[in-house]
């Protein structure tokens, strides 16, 4: 290998790989739960988030360790997949990790460790499936308390019956139903725009929320039941084609040149005129002469829009964005209801309402500062998610680690009866699940020990499936019956991404790595146990 490459081999790569894991497990694992502390992440702009978002916490962080990658991996597989559950998901790839660790050093082979994972993960799905109850679109009290949850324990939730208020409307009018009949939440069709202010003020608009004015003072301010137009075309004299250097020799002829220009220009605003359009929303410009026009004939403007608001336009609508103004069908102008520039805190924006699809929504939502109005955009993101994935799957869980708490139970009942040592692998994976109601437990200020006996006691019990930690007071409860329930989905890909990255860290035995890979903090250097 090349001068200053590394490698590192056997029991030294497994110990470095789990001891990077378990840092990246370490730095949010106290974010969990209801009752979890938060972190302050600062760039290296002095851009400051706060957030106990584990997604947020990991994406933001700067890891070099390849090993602790994976981890991070973990949590942006569970969070385009869910949307949520991803501290629990790397939460629990650490504690499985860790008891690897101890596993190897009693000599087991890390074939017989990822053997029994991937048994006791298999298990644990099937058990998973008969905790489930199942959920309808039409549940409305049940999707509720789903996003609840979801929101519960980030630092939006005092006002988690609000926005969860919130999610709910935006969910009822973004449902449709899929190729095989069943009703989905098509998240893609909702836009949320942030403005500081009262919370009470934010709503859900039915249609596209533009964050802009119109382009003139003298256009419409207010338009109902009219055509519109989108377009990534602009509103000024063609250019040639080619490039060209014009010489005009006399003052006629530059005149002659610039009338030909407006002419042209006008021509194009004519155009859309006779065709009976009144709002042209484009991500090119308007120039003031078009501008002009436009406000003569009554047109509202929209200019140097992105692109995906245009296209949102275009799908409200009805209509097509149009590229060029030659090829133009009746097919391509849509229709809205009503068109109205509003004043939204210090800002104008523009609301395009009653149009052809009712499924494109958009939000206002407001907060008193930037950074809590980022951690409400948060949680709305993960309540929308859950409440997606409920009705999607139309299966629910208990929340509160009672599903944890189940599967360690069952677990180790499962282990006695399988022969061989992928038997101390399963227990293993039963023990680590048990870090989910300790850490409840621990960052809720309750003593883990009393509260893991306490829902053992439970759960040992026929009737107890449902019970989980009620952080709040320290006793077992049924989380059905507590409101506290998360999407079947939460939970089972959260076991799977788990499972699959200890296992796949757990396998390698070789580090071989073309530039110094750091160690992580706390463990030696193979020149220092040398030196031992």
């Amino acid at each position: 290998m090349k001068e200053g490459s590394q490698a590192t081999r056997g029991r030294d790569a497994q110990y470095y790989n789990i001891m990077a894991a378990l840092a990246v497990a370490g730095s949010v694992v106290s974010t969990l739960g209801p009752r979890g502390m938060d972190k302050m992440l600062i760039d290296s702009t002095g851009d400051i988030v706060v957030t106990n978002d584990g997604a947020t916490i990991l994406r933001k962080m700067d890891i070099e360790h390849p090993a602790a990658k994976m981890m991070v991996e973990v949590a942006k597989t569970q969070d385009s997949e869910v949307g949520d559950g991803t501290t629990t998901a790397v939460v629990l790839a650490g504690e499985l990790l860790r008891q690897a660790g101890m596993l190897l050093e009693k000599n087991v082979h890390p074939t017989s460790i990822v053997k029994g994972y991937s048994m006791a993960a298999s298990k644990a799905l099937e058990l998973i499936e008969k905790m489930a109850v199942n959920v309808t679109e039409n549940d409305k009290d049940m999707l509720r308390k789903i996003a609840e949850t979801s929101i519960t324990g980030k630092d939006c939730e005092n006002a988690k019956e609000f926005l969860s208020g919130m999610v709910l409307e935006a969910a009822g009018y973004m449902m449709e139903k899929d190729s095989s009949g069943n009703y989905e939440v098509e998240k893609k069709n909702f836009l949320l725009e942030k403005k500081t202010g009262n919370l009470t003020d934010s709503k859900i608009i039915e249609g596209v929320v533009i964050d802009k004015g119109v382009v003139n003072f003298q256009m419409p301010k207010k338009l109902e039941n009219v055509r519109v137009l989108a377009m990534e075309y602009g509103f000024d004299a063609k250019d040639t084609k080619f490039d060209a250097e014009f010489k005009v020799k006399s003052h006629v002829g530059f005149q002659a040149f610039r009338n030909e220009e407006d002419r042209q220009i006008k021509e194009q605003v004519d155009k859309i005129a006779r065709l009976g359009v009144k709002a042209v929303f484009t991500t090119q410009a308007i120039n003031d002469l078009a501008q002009h026009y436009m406000a003569k004939y009554g047109i509202m403007g929209v200019r140097r829009l992105k692109r995906s608001d245009v296209d949102r336009v275009a799908k409200a609508t009805g209509g097509q964005v149009i590229t060029n103004l030659d090829d133009i069908s009746e097919d391509d102008i849509g229709f809205a209801g009503q068109i109205e520039e509003v004043q939204v805190g210090d800002d104008k924006m523009i609301m395009l309402t009653k149009c052809k699809d009712r499924r494109v929504i958009s939000a206002i939502l407001r907060a008193p500062s930037s950074h809590i109005l980022d951690e409400y955009e948060r949680g709305i993101d993960d309540g929308l998610h859950a409440v997606q994935a409920a009705i999607k799957d139309g299966k629910v869980v208990p929340g509160g680690a009672a599903v944890e708490a189940e599967l360690s139970v069952r677990l180790k009942q499962y282990a006695a009866s399988v022969k061989g040592k992928e038997q101390l692998s399963i227990q293993a994976f039963a023990e680590a699940l048990e870090i989910i109601p300790k850490a409840l437990a621990m960052n809720a200020g309750l003593n883990a020990i009393d509260a893991m006996i306490e829902l053992k006691t439970k759960h040992d019990s026929n009737d107890g499936v449902n019970y989980g930690l009620d952080v709040y007071t320290g006793k077992a409860v049924d989380m059905l019956k507590a409101g506290v329930v998360e999407p079947l989905r939460v939970k089972t890909q959260a076991i799977k991404s788990a499972a699959e990255a200890a296992q796949m860290i757990i396998r390698i035995d070789d580090v071989l790595a073309a530039t110094q890979v750091k160690p992580p903090a706390g463990s030696k250097s193979s020149d220092e146990k040398s030196e031992d």
